[in-house]
């Protein structure tokens, strides 16, 4: 969580280098594969969640964003559209009904707009009255849109709705400003007095604040001092990052917590080489060798370190960093223990261990309801003390990966701690680990276009554990 002032912004994602790459590396893969499935290579949405207090002035943040990113398509969705229509009991005690209560949104519709969204339709937004505590007649038409900004108190607190946001901003105001826009807005905008708004505030606003929304400030992603509105600096830094993430990769726009590992045109040729299907074992394992090595080396660089001061031969200081010593390695049998060689070079003496999982089943939709199995691990006692390094070569459906990394965390391991190591991902395999492991880094040298009808990686590299150990026919 980053707090922005004026001058300072610090937000989750990182831009990585292989958006450097030129457009005609690019094109003529990205053409291709569009030709074979258009649908697939579609742009996910971005979605922001915008929170804070009654009245900190989320709409005004909202407005500023999408006037800055007036050359994106984007669209912009009010909880305050959301709130259910009253029953005629609860009309007659309006006074004593408490509108800042998760329960008085019609959650469920506002996430039925959200997925329709998402999947590029457009959709019926209701239009609430304030003064007759009723869903109006009409409806706004919203058309499908790059990016999607949902504003509302509870946009954070309610989870099924954090969820669905790649990047979560709170709105932060005094209690005193933010009751005096609410008396300036209530009786201007809603036929309010003041006393009754004093005494809504008092018996419910000012409650559930502490209660529902203050608390969700935890899951923001940036948090925006805003007192005077006058905060421009942060927005125009905000937006700038928003830019980079739509410039980014789709899946990397939308997870900041995948990695893929900066291309050139020598690792672009170390995987023609491996991809060939002429390719013999010998050169196979030689070049296989040397994409895991960058593999295992940019997950090192993930770990924490701490400052460490060092006397050179020249008896002179160097200030550099130190990592954590409590660290292991783990691979899932038998294609992950391809890595070990690579952890071993860059980690003298690291423990390691292995998990083997029975796959039963292929199914993309649901890798968790997959009836694979535990058939065998061997892991280091102190295990849930170290950070894991969890090795395997191809992430393809994310069924394997999720069954290792649930062995990991009964045992204790942090998902913060864990870093899942791959030379090739086919897009299933990541929205499988990234959204249901959000804490657990994932690293990768290539993102491959699908898993085909037989549910391999397309274009993908074959058998990778028999071509690297040399059993293919055995």
């Amino acid at each position: 969580m980053n707090t922005i002032s004026s001058s300072t912004l610090a937000a989750n994602g990182q831009p990585h280098a292989q958006q450097q790459q030129s457009h005609t590396q690019q094109q003529p893969q990205q053409l291709s594969a569009f030709k074979r499935n258009p649908a697939q290579h579609r742009k996910s949405v971005f979605i922001i969640g915008v929170a804070g207090g009654t009245a900190s002035g989320k709409t005004t943040v909202c407005d500023l964003i999408m006037q800055r990113l007036h050359d994106q398509c984007v669209v912009m969705l009010s909880q305050d559209s959301f709130y259910r229509g009253l029953t005629p009991d609860e009309k007659n005690n309006v006074q004593g009904y408490n509108f800042d209560h998760p329960d008085a949104f019609d959650t469920t519709l506002l996430l039925d707009c959200i997925t329709r969204l998402k999947n590029r339709l457009p959709v019926e937004v209701p239009e609430y009255d304030f003064t007759t505590h009723a869903r109006a007649s009409t409806s706004t038409h919203v058309t499908p849109a790059d990016v999607v900004i949902i504003e509302g108190i509870l946009v954070l607190h309610m989870e099924d709705v954090r969820n669905e946001c790649h990047m979560k901003i709170f709105v932060d105001t005094d209690d005193d400003v933010r009751l005096a826009r609410r008396i300036q807005r209530d009786v201007a905008a809603r036929g309010r007095d003041v006393a009754g708004v004093i005494e809504q505030y008092t018996r419910f606003v000012k409650p559930a604040f502490d209660q529902f929304v203050a608390p969700s400030r935890r899951h923001a992603d940036v948090i925006i001092p805003w007192q005077r509105g006058d905060n421009l600096v942060a927005i125009d830094l905000i937006t700038d990052n928003i830019r980079s993430k739509l410039q980014q990769p789709d899946l990397l726009r939308i997870y900041p917590n995948l990695h893929v590992i900066p291309s050139n045109f020598q690792i672009r040729g170390m995987h023609t080489l491996v991809r060939d299907r002429d390719t013999g074992t010998e050169d196979f394992v030689f070049y296989a060798d040397r994409l895991l090595r960058l593999v295992v080396e940019h997950g090192l660089g993930m770990l924490p370190f701490r400052e460490k001061a060092v006397v050179t031969p020249t008896e002179e200081i160097y200030t550099g960093v130190e990592f954590s010593k409590k660290l292991c390695g783990v691979s899932v049998i038998r294609s992950g223990e391809s890595m070990e060689n690579a952890l071993r070079d860059c980690c003298k003496g690291i423990k390691l261990g292995k998990i083997l999982v029975h796959r039963v089943g292929d199914r993309v939709e649901d890798s968790e309801a997959q009836s694979d199995c535990i058939i065998y691990e061997r892991l280091p006692l102190d295990i849930a003390d170290r950070y894991v390094l969890l090795m395997d070569p191809i992430l393809g459906t994310g069924s394997s990966a999720s069954r290792a990394i649930r062995v990991l965390l009964d045992k204790g391991v942090q998902e913060q701690h864990i870093i899942f190591l791959t030379l090739i991902a086919a897009p299933e395999g990541v929205h499988t680990v990234c959204k249901r492991y959000p804490g657990i880094q994932v690293v990768t040298s290539e993102i491959d276009e699908c898993i085909d009808g037989n549910y391999r990686v397309s274009p993908g590299v074959g058998d990778f554990g028999n071509r690297y150990f040399g059993t293919a026919g055995v």
